[in-house]
C-alpha cells in the first residue's frame, strides 16, 4: 500500500521546515500507525506497521499461532499456513502480512495527533542535543509570539521560550522584531519549547563584554564579578592578568566605543566598569564611585563594610532607589552600609539634616521645623529636655501646635527610651 499523500506531506515539512531527521519521523509514524491499529478489533498486540525506506509504501504485520481447530483473533488455520510457509506445524507463529484495511479508519484519524507527538518529542530530543552544550552562548533570532510579557523566538528552526521576569522591563518587542539573548537553560523534559533564553541575566552582560573585548576572549582581563539592575545599571569588576594592559580602559575601548556596543544592546542601560581589587575597602571605594567616601571600615563577623560619607555625598554614595549601594554589595559580596558623617559636616549641614527628620517624625511642613530649629530645638532629646512652658515661648509656634508637638515628643522619647533615665 502506498503511504498517502497526506503523511507523505507531512514527512516532507517536518523534514524541511522544522529539521528533524527523516528516519524520526518514519520511526513516529510506524508507531503512531501501529498503536492507533491495535484499538480495532480482528488484530493481536504483536501488530506492526513497517514503512518502506526506499518506496515508502505501507506494510501491515501480524503475528498468528497456528491452529487445527481454532480460529478468530490471533490464530491462523494449518491449512492456509503452509499454504504461506510450507513445513510449518500447529502451534507454531507465524507473521504474515495484514491488508492495510487491518489499520482501519479510526487508526487513520487518531495516528495523526499521535504522530505530532511523537514528532515534537523528537524535536525536543533534537533541541536538547543540539543546545545541551550552548547554555551560555548569544544566539540571535526573530519574536513569533507575545504572550503577555512571555516571548516565542525562532532560532533558526528551533523555537525558544525568553520568559517575562527575563526580559529587560524597559524593552517592547512584537511579531518579526529581530532579538538576541543567551541561553540559560535547556531542558529535554519540557512540555513545550526545551531552550530558555535571558536578557536580564548578569551572564548576558558578562557574554555581551567577552565578545565586545578581545583581551577578554584573550584572558589577559579577567571578569571578577557583576552586579545588574537589568534595564537600568550594571557593574562590572574586571582586573587584567598583564600589568601593562588598563582592564578599564580595555572594556571602555577607543573614545568609549566598546562600551557604548553594549549600551547600545542593553537599549540604553547604564554600565559602571570597576577595577578590582584585593582589598575589601578599596573594592568598595572603586565599586561606589564617583561617591567619594569619608571612612570604609570592615567587620568580618558580619561580613559588613561600613562607610561614611559627607552629606553632599551621601545621595550620590546611595543612587537612585538606593541602586548603587545595592549594586556595589552584590558585587562585593559583603553588606554595604553607608552613613552621614554628621561630625565632619558643617554646622548648616548638621541643621539642614535636622530640619528633615523633625518634619518626618513630626509630620509637619519645613516651616515648622525650621522654627524648631532655628529656636535651638534639633532633635526630640532637645525638646523634652525643656520644660513645654519654656519650649512654648522659645519657638514662637502658636500655643495649640506647640502643645502638639511637646506631647509627641514626650511619647516619642517614652519610646525610644530618649532623655529617659535609667
Amino acid at each position: 500500500m502506498a503511504m498517502n499523500n497526506e503523511l507523505l506531506a507531512i514527512v516532507s515539512y517536518i523534514e524541511r521546515e522544522r529539521g528533524v531527521d527523516r528516519e524520526i519521523v518514519l520511526v513516529a509514524i510506524e508507531q503512531a500507525l501501529q498503536q492507533a491499529a491495535k484499538r480495532n478489533p480482528g488484530v493481536t498486540n504483536d501488530l506492526r506497521v513497517v514503512i518502506d525506506r526506499k518506496t515508502l509504501s505501507l506494510h501491515v504485520y501480524d503475528t498468528m499461532v497456528v491452529s487445527g481447530e481454532e480460529t478468530g483473533t490471533g490464530f491462523i488455520s494449518l491449512a492456509r499456513a503452509q499454504r504461506l510457509q510450507p513445513g510449518i506445524a500447529e502451534g507454531d507463529t507465524i507473521e504474515i502480512e495484514m491488508p492495510a484495511s487491518a489499520l482501519g479508519r479510526i487508526a487513520a484519524q487518531t495516528s495523526r495527533q499521535m504522530i505530532m507527538q511523537k514528532i515534537r518529542e523528537a524535536e525536543r530530543d533534537n533541541t536538547f542535543s543540539e543546545f545541551r552544550n550552548r547554555v551560555g552562548e548569544i544566539v540571535s533570532g526573530t519574536v513569533t509570539a507575545v504572550s503577555r510579557r512571555d516571548l516565542y523566538v525562532m532560532v533558526g528552526k528551533t523555537e525558544m521560550f525568553l520568559p517575562g521576569k527575563e526580559r529587560i522591563p524597559t524593552e517592547e518587542y512584537n511579531v518579526g522584531d529581530s532579538i538576541r539573548a543567551i541561553v540559560k537553560d535547556v531542558k529535554p523534559d519540557a512540555n513545550g519549547p526545551a531552550v530558555t533564553l535571558s536578557r536580564a541575566s548578569s551572564e548576558f552582560v558578562r557574554t555581551l563584554f567577552r565578545l565586545e573585548v578581545s583581551e577578554i576572549a584573550d584572558g589577559v582581563v579577567e571578569i571578577m564579578g557583576v552586579a545588574r539592575d537589568p534595564g537600568y545599571r550594571s557593574k562590572l569588576a574586571v582586573r587584567t592578568h598583564d600589568e601593562k594592559v588598563d582592564p578599564v580602559g580595555a572594556c571602555v575601548g577607543l573614545k568609549g566605543a566598546r562600551v557604548r556596543n553594549i549600551v547600545r544592546e542593553l537599549s540604553g542601560e547604564k554600565i559602571d566598569i570597576v577595577r578590582w581589587s584585593e582589598d575589601v575597602r578599596n573594592y568598595v571605594a572603586q565599586a561606589l564611585a564617583p561617591a567619594k567616601l569619608e571612612t570604609v571600615e570592615l567587620e568580618p563577623e558580619t561580613s559588613t563594610v561600613r562607610v561614611t560619607v559627607s552629606p553632599d555625598q551621601y545621595s550620590l554614595a546611595i543612587g537612585k532607589r538606593g541602586q548603587n549601594v545595592r549594586l556595589t554589595s552584590k558585587l562585593v559580596d559583603w553588606k554595604v552600609d553607608v552613613t552621614k558623617a554628621m561630625a565632619l559636616a558643617s554646622f548648616e549641614d548638621q541643621k539642614a539634616e535636622a530640619i528633615k527628620n523633625l518634619a518626618e517624625t513630626f509630620s509637619v511642613s519645613t516651616s515648622v521645623a525650621t522654627q524648631l530649629a532655628d529656636a535651638g530645638f534639633l532633635t526630640v532629646e532637645g525638646i523634652v529636655e525643656c520644660d513645654e512652658e519654656g519650649f512654648i515661648a522659645a519657638t514662637g509656634i502658636d500655643e495649640v501646635t506647640a502643645k502638639g508637638l511637646y506631647a509627641a515628643a514626650q511619647a516619642v522619647a517614652e519610646l525610644t527610651g530618649v532623655g529617659v533615665e535609667a
